[in-house]
């Protein structure tokens, strides 16, 4: 926990009211982007990214499995966080697995919709093999290298990154089995299909703090706050899921206009991250 003092709380508060923040910012301008793909050669995907200060790392590893009897015609996505104890000392021991399991939830729930799959910015039918009998599980792990505040959004790009890095082999099912028995495959070490990230969305965590809201929250700037929202938004400006964070309620009226103040700057933030994402993969197939 950031312990400020009287004075710099009023100088954080005071700045954001006047749309100036400690860094220079404004309230919705996040801090520069970096993006780096393929860095973990053994994953089926793999990115890295920096926001500021904040190092996060995510890789996507796809096993054959078989689809749950109530959702035969989707695969399966598990997201996994590890909060570094290197990256902060409130990480040690309990601190970090709250915020492993805090982080996992989050992003479980803006990324993979209900349990029924409405909302999904994933799209779990695209990893079915043969319907009810072979799918492809996706297990996609994030790990905070280091934290420097607003670790949702981070972790969110860093998925996003890397699935678009991500190649699942080309699976040809062997004709020939009965309906009730299980199908055989042959798995191509050639061939991969590219994973199709067009609906994977961002996340953008607006923190609210007096009366404004600010995006890319420093630690500093998260220790003020009334709470704080992340919306998750695709590209065509859906939205795929909000968890909240901070004891103050909120008005539905000041969540409406959250969720507009996020869709303009999902754009940008998607904008700056595709860039960054080409950018990478061109360096990583050079």
């Amino acid at each position: 926990m950031v312990g400020l003092s009287l004075g710099e709380q009023h100088f954080i508060q005071g700045g954001i009211a006047q749309d100036l923040r400690c860094d220079g910012r404004k309230r919705l301008t996040y801090r520069p982007i970096y993006v780096e793909t393929g860095i973990i050669p053994q994953a089926n995907g793999s990115a890295r990214v920096r926001i500021g200060a904040t190092d996060v790392i995510a890789s996507v590893k796809a096993e054959l499995g078989k689809p749950s009897f109530m959702q035969p015609d989707k695969g399966k996505v598990l997201i996994h966080i590890d909060c570094s104890s290197t990256a902060e000392p409130a990480f040690e021991g309990r601190g970090g697995e709250e915020l492993s399991s805090e982080l996992s939830t989050a992003l479980q729930r803006c990324l993979l919709g209900a349990k029924s799959g409405a909302g999904a910015g994933i799209d779990r039918s695209s990893l079915v093999v043969v319907e009810g009998k072979i799918c492809w599980d996706l297990y996609i792990d994030g790990l905070v290298v280091s934290s420097d505040g607003n670790l949702l959004d981070a972790l969110s790009a860093a998925i996003k990154a890397a699935l678009s890095n991500t190649g699942i082999p080309s699976v040809k099912v062997t004709a020939g089995a009965s309906s009730d028995e299980q199908p055989e495959v042959d798995i191509s070490d050639e061939e991969f299909l590219q994973f199709d990230t067009s609906g994977v969305p961002v996340i953008v965590t607006l923190t609210k703090i007096g009366r404004h809201y600010i995006v890319d929250a420093t630690p500093e700037e998260e220790s003020q706050m009334n709470s704080a929202v992340s919306i998750s938004i695709n590209r065509k400006g859906h939205i795929c899921g909000i968890t909240k964070r901070g004891g103050a309620g909120l008005d539905p009226s000041v969540v409406l206009d959250m969720v507009s103040v996020a869709k303009y700057v999902s754009e940008q933030l998607m904008n700056k991250l595709d860039s960054e994402i080409a950018s990478a993969e061109a360096e990583d197939g050079s």
